[in-house]
């Protein structure tokens, strides 16, 4: 059997690959405001229904996914939910830009809490969003109580991480949670000739220098009781596969990711924007403490507040994108 190589894809009539999404023109580009489930969407669509300046033109369904096209004071705009967790939001991304002519993503939603300063509807803008379980689960050592018994090739993994921790002061301080040894996604990308680990996700710095001025210039933003939110803009954020809700694992977060808070899409997201070269920025408002409350996870109770209070700050980064464009 003869195998082929194409390293060139060939060209139709109209510019576009015969393989591959579609090639949008520059100058025809959308911002799209995304969500991962119906709190935080239901948020996003009440406020737009409110605002003479914002519509919904057209709702296109694809592949089940649901997708709202509109304008922002005349910007176009795509609105849709990526599903909760890191498999969904990074299937349902890397569909939207194959589909749509997408150059930034605003997502908004909830996350628990990490940092012990926050309390329910505060919100956190981290600069740089990782996965906390990526994981190798081990067994323990019989002959060495409180060891375990790592596969050969994590030893090189170790000595890397040390490496980086010399010269990357946002390198996580590993370490291992009972039997589970962290380690990190390798992606690839155009113009890396390998598969590279990657430790974090940085969001982009024109959106997250708008999402600073936009927490300046928005109102104050309170609770249904009258109580005034917080808005911390940097630090790190965690995603991972697993609702938290341990005060221990909490702890851990804490100690090797030095996170504000945690949730389960971010990250994903990070990673297919990075790949696709699109601008992206997380807004992530508390619905919950993460493990560290008394009694059971109320994140039931504040999820649709949460998402209120998320949802005020991503209109007002609106404004910010809207006005950078004008200048």
């Amino acid at each position: 059997m003869l195998w082929l190589t194409l390293s060139v894809f060939a060209t139709l009539a109209n510019g576009q690959s015969e393989y591959g999404p579609r090639v949008f023109p520059e100058d025809q580009k959308w911002t799209a405001i995304v969500a991962a489930y119906a709190p935080e969407i239901e948020a996003i669509d009440a406020a737009f229904e409110q605002l003479d300046h914002a519509s919904i033109s057209e709702v296109v369904t694809i592949k089940g996914v649901k997708y709202q096209l509109g304008t922002y004071k005349d910007e176009p705009v795509i609105i849709f939910t990526t599903g909760i967790s890191v498999s969904n939001a990074a299937m349902t991304m890397q569909m939207a830009l194959d589909y749509f002519p997408i150059n930034k993503v605003v997502m908004m939603g909830v996350a628990g809490a990490i940092n012990p300063e926050f309390s329910p509807g505060d919100i956190a803008i981290a600069e740089r969003w990782y996965f906390h379980d990526e994981s190798v689960y081990v067994n323990p050592n019989p002959d060495k109580p409180g060891q375990y018994i790592l596969p050969a090739y994590y030893e090189q993994t170790q000595k890397a991480f040390t490496q980086r921790s010399k010269v990357d002061p946002h390198a996580p301080a590993y370490k291992n949670f009972d039997f589970m040894f962290p380690r990190e996604v390798s992606i690839v990308k155009e113009g890396l000739t390998t598969p590279t680990a990657m430790p974090y996700f940085s969001v982009s710095k024109n959106l997250f220098e708008l999402a600073k001025q936009a927490s300046i210039n928005v109102a104050p933003i309170t609770m249904p009781s009258g109580k005034p939110i917080q808005i911390k803009l940097g630090g790190n954020g965690v995603t991972g596969s697993v609702f938290a809700d341990s005060a221990k694992y909490r702890i851990w977060l804490q100690e090797v990711y030095n996170a504000q808070v945690t949730e389960m899409e971010s990250a994903a997201v990070g990673q297919v924007c990075y790949i696709n070269d699109v601008d992206w920025i997380i807004i992530r408002s508390v619905s919950d403490l993460a493990g560290a409350q008394k009694g059971q996870n109320e994140e039931n109770v504040f999820e649709a507040i949460a998402s209120g209070t998320g949802t005020k700050l991503l209109i007002a980064l609106l404004d910010e994108i809207v006005k950078s464009k004008a200048h």
